[in-house]
């Protein structure tokens, strides 16, 4: 696909300027001037970073209508300066490049002098005459760039998952970004071992070793990955450098552990060191440590990658620990051959890896029922075939209970202790409770997802009237983002026939209200089982109807992405909750998998949904690099402000953030808390203008747009 086909710019009129779009990733952002522009192209050759697409345009003066990051460069890609929300910057003659950390990597080239000026809402670049503006953009899409075959042989799996750092676009601290860590090569079975010539590892002087057995194996291929690694068969498990030094892993017993945390250890200390290089920031996890840690940050920054591991891993673990961001993902897998074709789409997240012994698991269901106290039997689930479920359900009212649930004998669920991360998930046979289901359809279909024309087309679905509270809910949601286009289409009680057509339509995401079973959805005709299509043009959905699981899978399976389903039975009360809190946080730009994760305490239903497929799929992007929930506390006069940030596929670990406070001038990593903050009541008001974020409020939780802080605390 060609980097102009997925990275477009469209001219505006009102107002006038520039609008950039990513069409695979679903991305934009607007540039405003104050008259009509026109664009001609330019070398993405002529650039000093590099970019999918270049451009030119004439103008005195530009704004981007929102506050980013703005790095200063001179002609040589030297830092001068950074420009945060409440700056400015006069910047004389000579050549800048300007990096905006928008949504979509942007590098504009120009010839100063410019003045910059950054308040709360927007970012103002201006010449003293009309000058030649170059924009050169680089979608963040990632996919593997070839396919390695091997052996289910544990040794050539080794050698296969030895190459993944192949993918690294450097062997400096610099890494740490996501943006410098391509796509594993993806893997697939075969009869022998086959390595493209194209797949070329780094030689990093780091070789992991470990006995060639896959539950050895496959906890350190994210490792692996990062340090761009060798992977030989040994005795026991241990990490060396060709400089002498060596490092031997916990084995058998805490063996995972060991492996994850020298995984985050060397990351955070990375992220630390690439402070002295292209990004040399006021970053607050070095400046917490920096009085902690004997270590010359610029001699490690210009250390290899092998010599920078015996001073990093003398660190003891409990120091830093404290400041690791919080890790996005654990993947609980198999043991067995089969796992190394999905591990890619994990060690793309840097996900720490654990493996499972299936043989304890039993096909007996967990008790997936929600108790109702003194609910009487007029309940509205939503099952398929409520009226036949519950004879007298159609004039009673809707009550918070739920009938008893009868599983299907053949499955086999599967439920893990809880993880030191956001995400848990599950690759492997049976369905996973509290975890999201990965199935590899869905990164297949995630990697084949093609060029989107147009707006974000959202399709609500309501096939019982009675739950039209929810439709009216979900409705006023979505699409409620102003320069973020949405087409939001309502359809209701359809026929088998009409749903078909409906999911075979390209849309970004589904909502279903209503009733489904393992045989289907009910429509109004009877029932459509989706593992009848061939295939769907849906990317991502919410089936918010009983036991739509299976329902979930088949759509993963006919070509959508990823989704979020149920695993029983559910009462409609309680998922009229889940659904307005899902629609509006996937609406602010939260992924799948962190808005069940924040929308599971909103309900006691909380744990009978489950996401499938990609949970790293968003729907809309958000307002800023990375989605942030916030928690308030009132003491005295002033207000404790805690911030958590999210990362996302398009800004994943390693990525910064600096939230938009006066009293803040640091920035954070983000994934996890970033702060604690004691503001004012004016300084509050102010930050929850600038975007539609979740606020937890004494066990409550509100949102922070036409929000009054004087009267809501």
């Amino acid at each position: 696909m060609s980097g102009h086909a997925r990275l477009t710019a469209e001219t505006l009129a009102d107002p006038p300027g520039l609008e950039i779009v990513d069409r695979v990733e679903q991305l934009r952002y607007q540039l405003h001037t104050p008259e009509t522009v026109s664009t001609t192209p330019v070398s993405t050759g002529k650039f000093y970073f590099p970019v999918g697409r270049g451009l030119r345009m004439r103008t005195r003066e530009f704004v981007l209508p929102s506050v980013v990051s703005v790095f200063v460069r001179d002609g040589d890609g030297n830092m001068v300066s950074e420009i945060e929300h409440l700056d400015n910057e006069s910047l004389g003659p000579g050549e800048y490049i300007l990096e905006l950390s928008t949504q979509i990597k942007t590098y504009i080239e120009v010839e100063g002098p410019v003045e910059i000026t950054a308040d709360l809402l927007e970012v103002r670049f201006e010449f003293a005459e009309e000058t030649a503006v170059d924009i050169g953009v680089r979608s963040r899409h990632n996919r593997p760039a070839a396919t390695i075959t091997t052996t289910t042989d544990p040794v050539e799996m080794m050698l296969a998952i030895g190459s993944f750092g192949s993918a690294l676009k450097s062997t400096s601290p610099e890494r740490s970004f996501p943006t410098l860590r391509g796509h594993p090569p993806a893997v697939e079975l075969g009869d022998e071992l086959d390595v493209p010539p194209s797949v070329d590892p780094p030689e990093t002087g780091v070789t992991l070793e470990a006995p060639p057995a896959y539950d050895a194996i496959f906890p350190l291929a994210s490792l692996s990955y990062y340090l761009g690694a060798d992977f030989v068969p040994a005795q026991r498990p241990r990490l060396v450098t060709d400089d002498g030094f060596a490092y031997a892993f916990d084995y058998p017993e805490g063996y995972e552990d060991d492996v994850a945390r020298v995984l985050k250890q060397v990351f955070l200390l990375d992220c630390l060191a690439r402070t002295e290089g292209f990004y040399a920031v006021n970053l607050h996890e070095r400046n917490a440590l920096d009085t902690q840690l004997d270590l010359d940050w610029a001699a490690l920054y210009d250390a290899s990658l092998s010599e920078r591991l015996e001073p990093y891993l003398s660190v003891p673990y409990a120091v830093l620990e404290e400041h690791v961001p919080e890790w996005r993902l654990t993947a609980h897998v198999e043991p067995t051959p089969d796992t190394v074709e999905q591990l890619p789409f994990v060690v793309d997240d840097l996900a720490v890896v654990r493996t499972v012994d299936t043989e304890q698991w039993s096909s007996s269901s967990p008790d997936l029922r929600v108790a109702a106290d003194g609910a009487g039997e007029d309940v509205l689930t939503r099952s398929a075939s409520p009226s036949e479920a519950t004879p007298e359900l159609a004039d009673g009212p809707i009550s918070r209970s739920v009938s008893s649930t009868t599983q299907r004998d053949d499955t086999t669920y599967v439920e893990f202790e809880e993880a030191d991360s956001l995400e848990q998930a599950w690759l492997g046979e049976g369905v996973p409770v509290g975890a999201s289901k990965l199935i590899p359809a869905a990164f297949r279909n995630r990697l084949d997802r093609e060029v989107t024309a147009g707006d974000i087309a959202i399709t609500i679905v309501l096939n019982d009237d009675r739950m039209a509270e929810e439709r009216d809910l979900v409705d006023s949601a979505y699409g409620d983002r102003q320069n973020l286009p949405f087409d939001v289409t309502v359809r209701r009680d359809l026929a088998v026939d009409q749903l078909r057509e409906e999911l075979r339509k390209d849309r970004s995401f589904l909502h279903y209200i209503g009733h489904t079973d393992e045989e289907g959805f009910e429509c109004s005709d009877g029932k459509l089982d989706v593992s009848s299509l061939d295939q769907t043009g849906i990317d991502a959905f919410l089936l918010n109807a009983c036991k739509s699981y299976q329902q979930g899978v088949n759509l993963i399976e006919a070509g959508a992405i990823g989704g979020i389903v149920t695993l029983s039975e559910v009462f409609n009360e309680g998922a009229v909750r889940m659904g307005e809190t899902i629609s509006r946080l996937l609406n602010a730009g939260f992924p799948l998998r962190a808005a069940l994760t924040i929308a599971r305490d909103e309900s006691i239903l909380g744990g009978q949904y489950i996401v499938v497929g990609d949970g790293g799929m968003t729907v809309a992007q958000p307002a800023s690099r990375t989605p942030l929930s916030l928690e308030i506390e009132l003491e005295d006069d002033e207000y404790i402000l805690r911030i958590n940030s999210f990362v996302t596929d398009n800004a994943g670990l390693g990525s910064m953030n600096i939230p938009y406070l006066e009293s803040v001038g640091q920035y954070f990593l983000s994934s996890g808390i970033l702060g604690q903050f004691k503001i004012s009541e004016n300084e509050l008001t102010q930050f929850l203008e600038l975007e539609g974020m979740p606020i937890k409020y004494d066990d409550t939780l509100l949102w922070s747009y036409n929000l009054n802080v004087t009267n809501e605390f």
